[in-house]
């Protein structure tokens, strides 16, 4: 007996099938940036131009179809390559992680969580961590997602279900949280430029979101497995790759006597940390003695490789898994054999985005857009909904959340404070959309690494592939998120501390 197919998973389905009839993902890559260059002539040419709505200057096309441009290319390909945001945050993340799985260590720890985690709740715990792990970078693209993949194949259940699970979290829940992260005072000081513009006197605190980012967490973890169960579940199906389904062994005497070790070695590292953070004047704080300036959160990538290191060191010793610092160099290698695929999807990917920032296509766009929406002088909720689905639809041309709030602070935030609303509103509006994208964009940095991360699954994988499993939870999110902060508007609730929704100058 056929099983109709709903019209949401048929519509899924030919977006897979168009994306994935795509060339190679570093193949379109590749066409991206010649595209870039096309269009930078033409941009050139033709004079397209905007003037920068802060400083006032003026933003001119540049064409790469030139011969400083042809030098800059050969000169900065390789800088290009090696610069690339992610591409250092993950090699450094996966020699970690390489000791930790090459010890059995990671593997013993996904079997204590299965065998002793309730399996209603499983997907849920995956997209809240996701959120969470926010609070340590990048960590969640380069751990969870791929831990995700695992957990879901040991419950017997498709593991790209349960990666796109966690990838919503981390990536779709950008500006979810129960505790702040690094960028919140990145945004913050931005937003208080942009307000001093109106008032010289404004400030904006790191906390200025707070309360609804809070709620939004909830909100959004409870959304995210919801879209993961009813349409992305059904959808995907059940997983076979040919191989009998292993029985979830328990864990031996000897395994669990790694994991206390580990465990302990954790924990005193743990201490560590907090012994360099807890004074006032602790050897592990920043320079201006703040915790969010600090080499633990501005420098979590190393700790996760040191803590992956240690604990996987001391779980291999205790289980017998490594026996001299040959087996330990070896898990390490193998770590980095599974990147091959991503390292050639980086080397086009960096060109393509490096190509698009020194044109100054995007930059235009976005001003050209923001313009747009600004001459439409609509009432509030109108333009929070228009600002939500401006600020998304530029996360597709930009993928830095502070490199486009630095752009568009200057100008949406006046327009708040002339309209009687506070800068704080103008943020928390810029991160919904910001946010709701982040899993569907191509411009986003790791989005590269993730397909890498779903060809271990599916070899057949592509764009498309990504986009169609995650653009149900994009629509979810912008309709969840778009209906809390018009009924908070509605309510009057404060954003944050100190934070209300109105400014009066």
């Amino acid at each position: 007996m056929t099983v109709k197919k709903s019209f949401v998973q048929r519509f899924l389905n030919i977006t897979e099938k168009v994306g994935n009839a795509l060339p190679h993902p570093a193949t379109l890559f590749a066409l991206f940036a010649l595209i870039t260059l096309l269009f930078s002539g033409i941009a050139y040419w033709v004079g397209w131009s905007a003037v920068h709505p802060g400083t006032g200057a003026k933003v001119e096309a540049i064409s790469l179809l030139s011969r400083d441009g042809f030098h800059r290319i050969l000169l900065e390909m390789v800088d290009n390559f090696t610069g690339f945001a992610p591409l250092g945050i993950v090699l450094v993340a996966m020699l970690g992680i390489g000791v930790a799985e090459g010890s059995g260590l990671i593997g013993a720890g996904i079997r204590l969580l299965v065998l002793s985690a309730p399996k209603k709740i499983l997907t849920f715990v995956l997209v809240f961590s996701g959120i969470i792990s926010n609070l340590a970078a990048d960590v969640g693209y380069v751990l969870l997602i791929p831990l995700a993949g695992i957990v879901f194949k040991a419950v017997g259940r498709h593991p790209i279900t349960g990666m796109a699970a966690a990838f919503a979290g981390v990536s779709g829940g950008f500006s979810a949280n129960l505790l702040l992260g690094t960028v919140d005072p990145l945004l913050a000081g931005l937003s208080e430029e942009a307000a001093q513009i109106v008032d010289p006197e404004y400030l904006v605190n790191p906390t200025a979101n707070y309360y609804f980012m809070v709620v939004s967490t909830f909100i959004i973890a409870v959304i995210g497995t919801v879209i993961t169960e009813r349409i992305v579940a059904p959808r995907l199906g059940d997983y076979s790759d040919g191989d009998r389904k292993d029985e979830m062994e328990k864990l031996s005497r000897k395994e669990k006597f790694g994991l206390l070790w580990a465990g302990i070695s954790v924990l005193l590292l743990t201490a560590l940390i907090l012994a360099g953070l807890i004074p006032e004047n602790g050897f592990l704080r920043g320079d201006d003695g703040s915790v969010l300036q600090s080499p633990v959160i501005r420098g979590v990538v190393a700790w996760l490789f040191i803590f992956a290191m240690v604990g996987g060191v001391v779980y291999g010793i205790v289980t017998g898994k490594f026996r001299n610092d040959s087996d330990v160099a070896e898990g390490m290698a193998e770590s980095m054999k599974t990147l091959a695929v991503y390292l050639v999807l980086v080397f086009f990917a960096a060109q393509f985005v490096a190509y698009f920032k020194w044109s100054n296509l995007g930059l235009i766009m976005a001003i050209k857009g923001a313009g747009f929406l600004t001459a439409l002088n609509v009432g509030l909720i109108p333009l929070i909904i228009l600002f939500i689905l401006f600020a998304a639809t530029m996360n597709m041309f930009m993928g830095s959340a502070s490199a486009k709030w630095a752009l568009l602070a200057p100008i949406f935030i006046p327009i708040f404070m002339f309209m009687g609303y506070s800068p704080e509103l103008a943020q928390v509006v810029y991160r919904i959309g910001d946010s709701v994208t982040n899993i569907v964009s191509p411009m986003m940095s790791f989005f590269a690494l993730i397909i890498a991360f779903i060809q271990k699954y599916d070899k057949n994988a592509g764009i498309g592939t990504v986009i169609a499993t995650m653009l149900p939870y994009s629509i979810g999110f912008f309709i969840a998120w778009t209906i809390l902060i018009v009924l908070w508007v509605w309510i009057g609730l404060p954003l944050g501390p100190d934070a209300g929704l109105y400014y009066n100058g």
